[in-house]
């Protein structure tokens, strides 16, 4: 089977390195530490109760184009009526058909916080995310060795920015426990080869320390998929499919969120 994420992180690579020639870091820099309003993640997601990420996402690897056309304005304002915690945007362009553009527009139509959701290298992209107006920022382990890890994790933090941690293995959980982060994301799919299965945030969210806000993402479509996270203390989702391709994603996170409604 191919390995979807090598692939991705080669070819990003090569996009951080473009972007750099258009724009600088100095520039980015300058922009990001000008930046002073920030909508708190951690907190959207500490607050009582199930709480989920709602996800814009045009297209994927696996399953190519998700929902033709897609307005981020209106899918953000969808899910803000429906009762998401925080949106999250892929803004990755080669392989999800992303944009900065789709995250500055869904930030500017309604008030929640803004996750930046991106294969995450190098601290341009750090820089570049505050610059852009996203309020936090998701680090993937298994694609950052320990050092990066850490520098790209404090810089988050001194930025103003809430750097998510996403894992999917025993040893992504290890390293990442190293930090004592605030935010985990445990991966219910394996970007490797985009295998989903959500017993995966169950199995490792006991292996965190208490206080800590553990997010479970992919594979989740129905409240019962919900239910059997919560079984295992998780309550805190990250959503983007099933609500990207439903009729009326307002209504599907609702149903999410109050049960009743697959």
């Amino acid at each position: 089977m191919s390995d979807f994420l090598d692939k991705i992180v080669t070819v990003k690579r090569r996009v951080i390195a473009e972007t750099m020639t258009r724009t600088s870091l100095d520039t980015v820099r300058t922009r990001a530490r000008a930046r002073r309003e920030f909508r708190s993640l951690a907190t959207a997601l500490a607050a009582p109760g199930v709480r989920v990420i709602a996800e814009i996402k045009r297209a994927s690897p696996s399953r190519g184009p998700i929902r033709p056309g897609l307005d981020p304005a209106a899918l953000a304002r969808a899910y803000a009526a429906g009762g998401a915690a925080a949106v999250s945007v892929l803004t990755e362009r080669d392989h999800f058909q992303g944009s900065d553009d789709d995250l500055m527009t869904a930030r500017a139509a309604m008030t929640l916080p803004v996750l930046r959701k991106d294969f995450v290298l190098d601290a341009y992209q750090v820089y570049e995310a505050a610059a852009i107006g996203a309020d936090a920022v998701l680090l993937i382990v298994r694609i950052l060795d320990d050092p990066t890890l850490a520098n790209l994790y404090a810089l988050a933090l001194e930025l103003g920015l809430d750097p998510l941690v996403e894992v999917f293995s025993d040893d992504d959980a290890a390293r990442a426990r190293r930090l004592k982060p605030r935010l985990i994301g445990i991966n219910n799919r394996d970007l490797r080869f985009f295998g989903t299965s959500t017993g995966n945030a169950p199995r490792l969210a006991g292996s965190f320390a208490e206080g800590t806000i553990v997010v479970a993402a992919s594979g989740i479509r129905n409240r019962a998929d919900i239910d059997a996270a919560q079984a295992a203390g998780i309550r805190c989702f990250l959503v983007g499919e099933s609500l990207v391709r439903a009729q009326d994603p307002a209504a599907h996170l609702a149903s999410l969120l109050r049960g009743g409604g697959a």
